[in-house]
């Protein structure tokens, strides 16, 4: 196999070095099959994982950084081909992309203008974005990749006090499809089809994104979910779903409930370390009824019902009604376009059955040489149909993070969110990126 070469794009630097050699290819995930049939300019598929220095940005030291280690990551050094059946990914081979100052966040990625590839690298002040279309891997792979990096350019910063070239022995490298290999046999439709209550109101000007950080102690939370006796992804869960009830909901949507996609990472259950996309997505559901809901009983509701999900044996009747469509002989043999076609369709019936999601990038752990020079993490998630605002969690040291990213003006959901983490007794810093000001 040799590259296809794009005639738009400058290759006279590196074609000579990569014409006569044999590429690589690799299949995409059966969750990574979905983003290139839905993305586009108004659905990016992206997200954000951002990491915060204690210095400013060197951008000639950070694109150092992202040239020496691209090529020691296989995951993150593909460019996406369109084959007849099925889009899949060929080593790329080209210089890493250019590092830039960022912009807005999660941006769709136009990879003829990338250098083929699937993800960004950005910076401001003291902050280092990676931003990667989801096609390519989950959190878990961003994680490992934004946490290299930020190594490799803390080494390139201050090699008088950190020494070493090579990635650290808890970065996995594993490409495995985890769910094809965990796969049993063919489950009834996994997904939620009846229509949930969607959020309305007026978008911020010109497609941007804002972002709101709460920022709040990892111990705080725990005394308070402790009493409750639920956990902190339940309780922010929950919360989530009570700010929109309380900001419009009441009495104006018998039929459609309040519905949180809740993303669940499946490698715990599978023993599994690959850096490929592996979760499903789970939902908490609050009816609307005549008396309202307190925040503790909406709190219940949403423990009882990811409770009852959230076992193995759903989990994975979940992902095998997927990977039994991917595996169906006369589904593989119909060619990509209609595939593109019924992909899309199924999707927007599926977005609309949720009205929000809220997703856990988990706990993040970092070197103890490096922890002087970091002082934390955000991420976020791009919006998608019928879901103009939705929530990322992470915690890094006691700090955890929950960040709003919403394409409307209106900030009453986080204020009431703000509020009722107030009345609990747990302390809120609250930061954004400016949007929501003018």
């Amino acid at each position: 196999m040799r590259f296809l070469i794009s005639e738009t794009e400058d290759t006279s630097s590196w074609k000579d070095k990569v014409l006569d050699r044999q590429i690589r290819w690799d299949r995409l995930d059966n969750t990574g099959y979905l983003f290139p049939s839905i993305a586009g300019e108004n659905m990016t598929s992206t997200y954000r994982i951002s990491i915060i220095l204690n210095e400013e940005i060197d951008k000639a030291l950070l694109q150092e950084a992202l040239d020496i280690l691209l090529p020691k990551i296989d995951l993150f050094n593909v460019r996406l081909r369109k084959g007849f059946f099925w889009y899949y990914f060929e080593e790329n081979g080209k210089p890493a992309p250019r590092v830039t100052e960022e912009t807005f966040p999660c941006r769709f990625i136009r990879a003829n203008r990338n250098h083929s590839y699937l993800f960004r690298v950005t910076y401001f002040g003291r902050r280092i974005n990676l931003e990667v279309f989801h096609a390519l891997t989950d959190g878990m792979g961003g994680i490992n990749f934004i946490r290299e990096l930020a190594y490799q350019y803390l080494r390139l910063a201050h090699p008088d006090e950190l020494k070493g070239d090579g990635l650290c022995a808890d970065t996995s490298l594993n490409k495995e499809d985890s769910f094809v290999r965990n796969y049993k046999a063919a489950k009834p439709k996994g997904f939620v089809a009846r229509k949930a209550f969607l959020i309305k109101g007026k978008h911020l000007p010109d497609g941007k994104l804002g972002l709101m950080h709460l920022t709040m102690s990892v111990q705080e939370l725990k005394k308070v979910t402790h009493a409750k006796e639920v956990s902190i992804n339940e309780y922010m869960v929950a919360l989530t779903a009570y700010s929109i009830y309380k900001n419009g909901f009441r009495g104006r949507s018998k039929d459609h409930p309040i519905r949180v996609a809740v993303p669940v990472n499946l490698r715990p259950f599978y023993d599994s370390y690959t850096t490929k996309n592996f979760f499903v997505v789970v939902s908490a559901e609050v009816c609307d009824r005549e008396e309202e809901y307190t925040f503790d009983e909406i709190l219940q509701i949403c423990k009882t019902t990811l409770r009852e999900q959230i076992t193995k044996e759903h989990l994975e009747d979940l992902f095998s009604y997927s990977v039994s469509n991917q595996m169906n002989p006369f589904l593989k043999a119909i060619p990509l376009g209609i595939k593109n076609i019924a992909i899309k369709f199924v999707y927007t019936k599926s977005a609309t059955a949720n009205t929000t999601t809220v997703t856990n990038v988990g706990n993040i752990k970092i070197l103890d040489e490096y922890r002087k020079y970091i002082r934390g993490f955000t991420a976020n998630i791009a919006m998608s149909i019928g879901q103009d605002i939705k929530g990322t969690i992470l915690s890094y040291g006691d700090d955890f993070v929950y960040t709003f990213s919403t394409s409307l003006e209106d900030t009453s959901i986080e204020r009431t969110f703000v509020k009722q983490l107030a009345s609990d007794g747990i302390r809120v810093s609250v930061t954004t990126n400016g949007v929501f000001y003018g």
